[in-house]
């Protein structure tokens, strides 16, 4: 009886913990060349109001972009920054709870 009310407890402790993870988007970018390009694109979407954190894939062109818990991004912010930066933004999308980070 103890084992299971403590199993309960633990799912339910897990499940808040993924509905309290802080949005998530990836980006791809075209032109990126060398780091310098990467450092001014996280440069721009950084002063974007809620990002926490910035990933990025060189060879990939992939932006990861984490956001403060309540902050959301639209794909026109993230066009705009990237323009500003020199380059082409190819596509954006969030990551839903539990997808492949």
């Amino acid at each position: 009886m103890v084992k299971r009310f403590l199993m309960m407890v633990f799912s339910f402790l897990l499940s808040l913990q993924a509905f309290a993870a802080p949005p998530l988007y990836r980006a791809y970018v075209d032109g990126l060349a060398c780091p310098f390009c990467v450092y001014g694109i996280e440069k721009k979407l950084g002063q974007l109001d809620g990002v926490e954190k910035i990933e990025s894939n060189l060879k990939t062109g992939e932006l990861r972009i984490q956001m403060r818990e309540g902050k959301s991004l639209t794909e026109e912010q993230v066009r705009e920054a990237v323009k500003s930066s020199g380059f082409s933004l190819r596509s954006i999308g969030q990551l839903e709870v539990g997808q492949e980070p």
